[in-house]
């Protein structure tokens, strides 16, 4: 069996939600061998808030039961963080520090690598104030750029919990494994939603800084106000998503949407938009969703149908790609991206899957 990228690298995981299980889960995927840490019974977090039997973030490892605030504990724990390349956890700043498990509890491990994932960070004026994903991308001026004139509109939780705040703690965790190979020590990660969140901006803060972004909210290029980058609503009450932001494209867009040479307003000229948009939709209006897919399908008109999430599981494109497989018994995504030499797997653990002390201390020996 062909062994991902990160196989031999062994990674702590404090129990938590959103986030850190999607951290660990993009580790474990690439090979990583992840332990859980989690409550006595626990069943995990995400399920016990969000009602689910099986969580895909919780692939592809397995879950060790112990109660931190104890000493037995803590010394199972400590035994295992001495022996990791890594910690994930997602706890309130300090809370890990008040259990002796804090970034400098373990100098025996220089090379460790410790990864630290909030909302707000580990320091700032909130940084000790409870907040969700809806928050963190709200302060982060994202939110505000999301939406209609009227109302923001919630990009579900995909911008701050796994954008600005899985990802960037993968990668900030990465680069300090790296290092830590490299000089010999480890160092925090400290992972805060809000910075990912406003670091992932850096485009559209660009160009409002150069007044390339300066309508309300809705009417701007990239977020709904330009009626060639829009979602258009069928015949049949599908939606159809539009994007040929280049003349090449605008202009295949055109013939196979069925509009000759200068038909359409100017696009260049905002004052024609509420007009072309107008245009568009009636155009949209005139045919199923299924018909525009026949009419666009591999052309170069960057005209795509939108899907649900079954459909997309089952379009052909996400099918050859195998985009999508089926995991204990729930179609889930396939890990991504994929390598050429050593691609990612799902593991064989799950968060099902329950070790004991004995079992983890001595899967991870001190060899």
């Amino acid at each position: 069996m062909t062994k991902g990228p990160l196989a031999g690298l062994r990674i702590v995981e404090i129990s938590g939600l959103g986030p850190t299980p999607f951290t660990a889960q993009l580790m474990a995927d690439m090979g990583a061998e992840v332990i859980r840490l989690a409550r006595p019974g626990a069943q995990g977090a995400a399920a016990h808030v969000l009602g689910m039997a099986t969580d895909p973030l919780d692939r592809g490892r397995d879950v060790l039961e112990v109660d931190l605030k104890t000493p037995e504990g803590k010394a199972v724990a400590r035994s295992l963080i001495l022996r990791a390349d890594a910690l994930i956890e997602g706890m309130r700043p300090g809370a890990m520090e008040r259990l002796g498990l804090g970034p400098d509890d373990f100098p025996e491990n220089p090379r460790l690598v410790y990864g630290r994932m909030t909302g707000w960070g580990q320091s700032g004026p909130l940084a000790q104030t409870a907040g969700h994903d809806i928050n963190y991308v709200a302060l982060s001026g994202a939110l505000g750029a999301i939406g209609t004139t009227e109302t923001p509109v919630l990009p579900l939780n995909l911008v701050g919990d796994f954008g600005g705040g899985g990802l960037y703690l993968a990668f900030g965790m990465l680069a300090a494994i790296l290092s830590a190979r490299a000089t010999g020590q480890g160092q925090v990660v400290d992972a805060a939603i809000t910075d990912g969140v406003a670091h992932l901006m850096g485009m559209i803060s660009g160009m409002a800084g150069q007044g390339l972004w300066q309508a309300p909210r809705g009417g701007n290029l990239l977020d709904g106000g330009a009626p060639h980058y829009n979602v258009y609503r069928c015949a049949c009450g599908g939606h159809f998503a539009i994007g040929p932001l280049e003349e090449k494209f605008w202009a295949e867009f055109q013939r196979l949407a069925g509009f000759a040479p200068g038909e359409l307003p100017d696009r260049g000229d905002r004052a024609n938009w509420p007009a072309l948009h107008a245009a568009l939709a009636a155009r949209f209006a005139e045919r199923t969703r299924a018909e525009w897919e026949a009419i666009f399908d591999g052309s170069d008109a960057c005209a795509t149908p939108v899907l649900s999430l079954a459909e997309a599981a089952a379009h052909p494109h996400n099918r050859a790609r195998g985009t999508y497989l089926a995991h204990e018994g729930l179609t889930q995504p396939a890990p991504a991206p994929k390598l050429s030499r050593t691609p990612g797997a799902i593991g064989a653990g799950s968060a099902r899957s329950r070790l004991s002390a004995a079992e983890a201390l001595v899967r991870w020996s001190a060899n």
